[in-house]
């Protein structure tokens, strides 16, 4: 089964929001882990609504596990990236009207770009990861750039309002992990992904690291972010009767 990677965007989110110095996103990583959790996620976006580049510094002395910094592939993010020296680096579209990331990243259209960024990052031993929809293309062109991720967008699975098109949208999900992986590409998932839903896709064959943030700091509020975390751990791994005990 996948690893999970916890995503504490929103904690730093909170803080944001009244301009202080709580809650601490390095606390939560801390409990994330104590958790259960395998790997810390963090956001560093161009307008810092949320994480900030302090937060991504002191989470690189601090985490345990693996910190996986999402950023845009941009000049300014690949610089902070090669300073700070993440365990993996995953681009991300980013605009800064967004509540949050709407879907995969244009490999396609970018190519070049992307192509020049991944060999920078590589050759820093970052390893790169690309988040992007499942789509053949889109996924036969993050082989080409050079990427050794991607991360299936999960958001249409996520959002399905049928069992007959959350199928559909699992089966697409399904075929562009094992296009990936023939292609030599490893594979993570994310994005929309809660307690109801996740199971299915960590049943996926060859699925490494399901990336998770909202639905576990939602849960988090109320039964406190370590037990959350583990929680999420038991729904990946099937054990779904202590997450509807628990309401």
């Amino acid at each position: 089964m996948p690893t999970l990677g916890v995503n504490i965007d929103h904690v730093a989110t909170i803080r944001q929001a009244r301009q202080t110095v709580e809650p601490d996103p390095v606390a939560a990583a801390v409990l994330a882990e104590l958790g259960g959790a395998d790997g810390i996620t963090v956001h560093l976006r161009e307008d810092r609504r949320h994480i900030q580049d302090r937060d991504v510094r002191v989470l690189r002395q601090t985490v345990r596990t693996h910190l996986n910094l999402e950023m845009a592939a941009t000049e300014e993010m690949v610089n902070i990236a090669l300073e700070i020296q993440p365990d993996y680096v995953t681009l991300v579209p980013e605009r800064r009207e967004e509540v949050t990331t709407e879907g995969g990243l244009n490999i396609v259209g970018q190519q070049s770009w992307l192509t020049e960024v991944v060999q920078t990052l590589e050759a820093a031993k970052i390893p790169v990861s690309l988040f992007i929809d499942a789509d053949s293309a889109q996924i036969e062109a993050s082989a080409t750039v050079g990427a050794t991720f991607i991360e299936l967008h999960t958001g249409r699975y996520a959002e399905a309002t049928t069992e007959a098109v959350q199928a559909e949208e699992l089966a697409l999900l399904d075929q562009g992990c094992q296009q990936a992986r023939a292609l030599g590409l490893r594979v993570n998932a994310g994005h929309g992904l809660t307690y109801w839903n996740t199971y299915p896709v960590a049943c996926l064959a060859g699925m490494e690291e399901l990336n998770i943030g909202h639905t576990i700091i939602s849960r988090a509020v109320l039964v406190g972010l370590e037990r959350a975390v583990r929680d999420m751990k038991g729904v990946i791994w099937g054990r779904h009767g202590a997450i509807e005990s628990q309401g």
